[in-house]
């Protein structure tokens, strides 16, 4: 059974975590859809739902099936998503016009903290943000993510921004917005791949409920709508080894500018790179990340 309005369409399970107030979890699909290999990609689906379950949450997967939104994903809707070739990447602008056209897609960080934080869900698990892009002074590239994070209320468990941006400007500009950062268990802003960027952070929190406080405190204050990262890095046991993410990321940089590769090509170019020339030591890292990310967003839905 689906409770349904006009454009949306949410899981009995979570419509009812909801009006009971039981702890939810957002996750997003685009990692299924283009983050990830088939079969891989719906095997670690199904994990991170399971991760979610595990602390006692209950996981709302997000992606737009048939020109509807939908909130929570049964079996064969993350299948779908996982195996269907149709399936676009839909940003936070892209909702209108892919609900319109009746088409079907997954969501980005900007799409899923949009549509989590008007369902009424306050903790949102992903992977890495997009930011502010190198060579922003020529290209003026940014992330979506950065203005509708500026403007939604929500709690963002992420491992930083992905390490082939410009981590110093993101910062900045996420402190120019008005949204905060906190780090989990580190002063250090974790690097996607990596433990740490080598960019401090202005607050620390060690658990979940702490964490919880921050959100706690953050909605009675009230003000402007904007979200709250917690930047949780991946374990050390488990980054990609920095040397090697160096060498391969100065390597691509050199050959994008030989390519002359530019703009909003750089970043998908970039990472494509990272993945081939490590031989997918990347891609485990960033699913080590998004795995810790899922666990700790849990604990911290349970402490709220």
């Amino acid at each position: 059974m689906l409770l349904r309005t006009e454009v949306t369409e949410v899981s009995t399970e979570v419509q009812e975590a909801l009006a009971a107030q039981r702890p939810v979890v957002a996750l997003e699909s685009t990692i299924i859809a283009h983050g990830l290999p088939r079969p891989h990609n719906l095997a670690v689906a199904e994990e991170l739902e399971a991760l979610v379950r595990s602390v006692g949450a209950v996981p709302a997967t997000i992606a737009i099936l048939d020109g509807r939104i939908h909130i929570g994903l049964d079996k064969r809707q993350l299948e779908r998503v996982a195996g269907d070739d149709d399936v676009r990447k839909l940003g936070q602008r892209d909702l209108a016009p892919a609900l319109a056209a009746g088409v079907s897609g997954a969501t980005t960080v900007s799409a899923t903290a949009f549509l989590a934080a008007r369902a009424g869900i306050r903790v949102f698990a992903t992977g890495g943000l997009g930011g502010v892009h190198r060579e922003w002074t020529e290209t003026q590239d940014e992330s979506a993510d950065l203005r509708v994070l500026a403007q939604t209320r929500i709690a963002v468990v992420c491992a930083g921004v992905k390490s082939v941006l410009d981590v110093p400007a993101t910062l900045q500009r996420l402190e120019t917005l008005g949204v905060g950062v906190l780090g989990y268990g580190t002063d250090r802003f974790p690097g996607f791949y990596l433990t740490s960027s080598g960019q401090p952070v202005d607050w620390t929190v060690r658990t979940p409920e702490e964490a919880a406080e921050v959100i706690r405190a953050k909605e009675a204050l009230g003000g402007p709508d904007s979200a709250l990262i917690v930047a949780n890095p991946v374990p050390e046991a488990e980054q990609l080894d920095p040397a090697l993410h160096d060498r391969v990321l100065g390597e691509a940089l050199d050959e994008c500018r030989e390519r002359g590769i530019s703009g909003q090509a750089v970043t998908p170019f970039l990472l494509d790179q990272l993945m081939r020339r490590t031989q997918g030591a990347s891609l485990e890292a960033n699913v080590a990340a998004v795995r810790g990310n899922v666990r700790l967003a849990a604990r911290i839905a349970a402490a709220l």
